[in-house]
């Protein structure tokens, strides 16, 4: 690995046409946030009104089963046209402590949005999401106290990483008091929400805004900068406290095994995304890139490169538009941003002559489900920078050092779906690392779930 690879013969001489790119590259923190501009702009009251008098109230709300959180749509919704918007936000955060994060990063146009009927009458479905943010963002500006921590009970949990899991258990054991204790490995809290959510989905302030607004409100500790990372921690850990809930969420992202690979220029989605988050405009990117993968991490990979000034941005994925995991109007999106969708190819390698030029591709088909090479095709598309969003490397090596811990083939934790204890009694868990990485919304939901699975082991015990 690591050598250079002679000049191919051929360039795929398509990607010689005019640059796809609609955004100037960003020299400042202004010109970044016009390019990241958000999807879902904060509502004005006037528009809240309006938009919350469209809802039918159906009686069996297909909304709200659609949330996996089963926050009260209907009434949420009548809340605010009624002028009650701390009742509301109240309404949304008693079933999802995420709740100001969720109406902006939600997937709202396959979950409550997409389940509105008015999708059945040609009518665009109601701003569920913009609404739900609207509400909650009254009482983190107002700092509207709606909780308070249960009486003490003597008991403490530690909780380690401050993603949306692990919030999200942290407050709900709030409300039964008990002492909680988070360790957190970066900075920051709220995990990928702020550290690897596109900028144009939510600013770092409004995640962190509401970070702060729960801490202050439910009283748990986070000591930032503390990863737990040896066996001798977790010994410690399960001496002191009565109950450890894991949210630690993915590790970086996994490995392609391709020659040329560990070059400078090629990057993964999860770190070119947290460096945009926090440096902002000051991230270098070139004139040509090329994104490799077909997840929704790859599809912000790609629309964020080119809002960043990159002229050709190439996503290629190995099998067919129709067979990319991500959800069609994360694709839309990255496409309206300039963004070239490449299919049906297969990297073989990444090209270097002290830097990088390239990433040599051949030409896939499938035959009877099964993805074939084409025998021939190769051909390279030329490019200075390489992004990988093929998927993020499990958190194993780290598990496995807590005994009795059992981890399914996929190197996720096991536990069990009705209180999310592990197979290692005293540990519970949720998010990424039980369910493999999935949406902010559900790691609030896990997160909520396992609080009260603690709750009930505790007591029964």
């Amino acid at each position: 690995m690591g050598g250079e690879i002679p000049r191919p013969i051929f360039y795929f001489s398509k990607l010689k046409s005019k640059p796809l790119a609609e955004y100037k590259k960003p020299t400042s923190e202004q010109e970044y946030l016009e390019n990241f501009a958000q999807k879902k702009p904060l509502m004005n009251p006037t528009e809240a009104y309006y938009e919350s008098s469209r809802c039918l109230f159906c009686y069996d709300a297909p909304c709200m089963n659609a949330c996996p959180t089963g926050i009260d749509i209907p009434l949420f919704i009548k809340q605010i046209n009624t002028g009650n918007v701390e009742g509301a936000a109240k309404t949304i955060f008693d079933s999802n402590w995420l709740g100001n994060a969720c109406g902006k990063v939600c997937p709202t146009g396959v979950l409550c949005e997409g389940a509105c009927v008015y999708n059945h009458q040609d009518v665009p479905p109601l701003q569920i999401g913009r609404l739900q943010n609207f509400a909650t963002e009254e009482v983190i500006r107002k700092g509207s106290k709606l909780y308070e921590p249960g009486p003490a009970n003597g008991r403490k949990v530690a909780i380690i990483g401050a993603g949306p899991a692990g919030i999200a258990c942290a407050c709900e054991l709030r409300i039964m008091g008990y002492q909680v204790d988070i360790f957190e490995a970066k900075e920051k809290p709220s995990g990928l929400t702020v550290y690897g959510v596109a900028p144009y989905k939510i600013t770092n302030e409004e995640v962190l805004d509401e970070m702060e607004y729960l801490q202050n409100m439910m009283g748990y500790d986070v000591h930032y900068n503390s990863p737990i990372t040896t066996k001798k921690q977790l010994k410690s850990l399960e001496r002191k406290y009565d109950a450890i809930f894991l949210g630690v969420g993915l590790g970086p992202t996994a490995a392609l095994s391709l020659t040329g690979e560990k070059k400078d220029g090629v990057v993964g989605a999860v770190e070119f995304i947290e460096e945009l988050r926090m440096e902002k405009h000051k991230v270098e990117v070139p004139k040509n890139v090329v994104v490799i993968g077909g997840g929704n991490t790859a599809m912000d990979a790609a629309s964020e490169s080119a809002r960043m000034g990159a002229e050709n941005v190439y996503l290629c994925y190995r099998r067919s538009k129709e067979d990319m995991g991500a959800y069609g109007f994360e694709y839309d999106l990255a496409v309206k941003s300039g963004v070239k969708g490449v299919f049906n190819v297969q990297p073989l390698a990444i090209m270097s002559r002290g830097k990088i030029t390239g990433v040599k591709f051949i030409r896939t088909e499938s035959k009877g489900g099964k993805l074939h090479y084409i025998e021939g095709s190769e051909y390279v598309i030329p490019c200075d920078m390489v992004i990988k969003a093929t998927g993020q490397a499990k958190m194993g090596p780290f598990l496995s050092k807590i005994d009795g811990l059992e981890l399914d083939n996929k190197n996720r934790i096991k536990v069990n779906l009705e209180n999310y204890q592990t197979t290692h009694p005293q540990y519970f868990a949720g998010g990424d690392a039980v369910n493999g990485g999935a949406e902010v919304v559900n790691g609030a939901y896990e997160g909520k779930m396992a609080a009260k699975g603690i709750e009930n082991w505790l007591n029964n015990r």
